[in-house]
């Protein structure tokens, strides 16, 4: 594995880190949580316009041809800042690219102007083995069936939604609009709207044949998340040692007290465990490589080691860790957010521990 960027890489973490640096700053999070402002338009428009929204999408599209570890590199950048856009839209489509190469819509998946949501959670169930159902019809399919937390539902001009047909399982992409299709707002704690889907014989577009598509979009999905907490709780840490290197106490700055020391020490290595293994799970995939082990040891350790830090981060604050004067709540209901997004430490474990007990680890 090699983990060093390429030029056109560190090209798209610089201008993400910029682009967000620039419009999603604590104050323009204080004025869309005073407006009642779910999203931040502004920002989402900055990222298409610079081509950052598409840039793994085919160039024949109007991507940037770049490959999977290039959306996960905007992503960190958009965890680092908690900015308020659909984050998993680009991997969504990334799925249409891969499954419907020549689909209508792709053009405009690469300039942000349509959003594809992924619609993979129902209660109880894995993303793979979905209660919902798909039936052939005279004009292709129809699905029933109700999803939950579908991230950003309110913006999404389409859903990709895993779903039971009689030969097995499809990933199918519907169009939010049809009348067969109610969506009822959620919110959720770190401010994100999500939404609870209701589809009865709701007209779609299978994907592929067979049930890769779907393993295909799960493992993407995950990485993403894995990737948007290396951003989150970076920016946790920073926060941290800054704060601890100039609050004082008894006459010294209190990152001098040994206690407070080893705390952040511990944090460093989480968020470099973080880092790493979503590099390697991003890698992978980008590469082409079997990486659902990876990817679940990634997940892992976003949720355990990124809960881990975010306690340590508003632990040493003190009081000021929930202030809402100050940036680092976000930061923490960002990582509780993106530690239970499909699937915690324990689902991540179970798949782990199938995974060495079958061999294929």
């Amino acid at each position: 594995m090699d983990f060093s960027l390429s030029e056109q890489e560190q090209a798209v973490a610089d201008l993400s880190g910029q682009i967000l640096g620039d419009l999603s700053t604590p104050e323009r999070h204080k004025q869309l949580e005073a407006d009642g402002a779910a999203h931040d338009v502004q920002a989402w428009q900055a990222l298409s316009e610079a081509g950052l929204v598409g840039v793994s999408l085919p160039e024949k599209h109007g991507g940037g041809g770049l490959g999977f570890m290039a959306t996960c590199l905007m992503l960190e950048e958009i965890g680092r800042a908690t900015a308020r856009v659909p984050f998993l839209a680009p991997v969504a489509a990334m799925a249409v690219a891969e499954f419907s190469p020549d689909h209508r819509c792709l053009e405009q998946m690469a300039d942000g102007s349509v959003l594809v949501s992924p619609a993979l959670v129902e209660p109880g169930r894995d993303p793979g083995h979905p209660s919902t159902s798909a039936a052939v019809t005279d004009d292709g399919w129809a699905l029933s069936g109700t999803k939950e937390m579908v991230p950003f539902a309110d913006q999404a001009n389409c859903l990709l939604v895993p779903a039971s047909t009689s030969g097995g399982i499809g990933l199918f992409l519907v169009d939010k609009s049809a009348s067969q299709v109610e969506v009822v707002l959620q919110e959720t704690t770190s401010g994100l709207l999500e939404g609870q889907v209701v589809l009865s014989d709701a007209p779609a577009e299978r994907l592929g044949t067979d049930a890769a598509p779907v393993d295909w979009l799960v493992q993407r999905c995950t990485a993403a998340l894995s990737a948007v907490a290396v951003g989150v709780v970076s920016e946790a840490l920073r926060l941290t040692a800054a704060y601890t290197s100039e609050r004082e106490q008894f006459g010294r700055p209190i990152a001098t007290f040994q206690a407070v020391g080893q705390r952040v020490g511990d944090a460093y290595i989480d968020t470099e465990a973080i880092r790493l293994t979503a590099l390697q799970a991003c890698w992978r995939l980008g590469q082409g490589l079997e990486a659902s082990t990876e990817v679940a040891v990634a997940k892992y350790w976003a949720a355990d080691g990124g809960q881990r830090v975010a306690n340590a981060a508003q632990h040493l604050h003190g009081g000021m860790g929930v202030d809402r004067d100050y940036p680092l709540w976000r930061y923490y209901v960002w990582a509780k957010h993106l530690e239970l997004s499909l699937g915690g430490s324990t689902a991540q474990l179970l798949r782990i521990g199938g995974a060495l007990a079958a061999g294929t680890a």
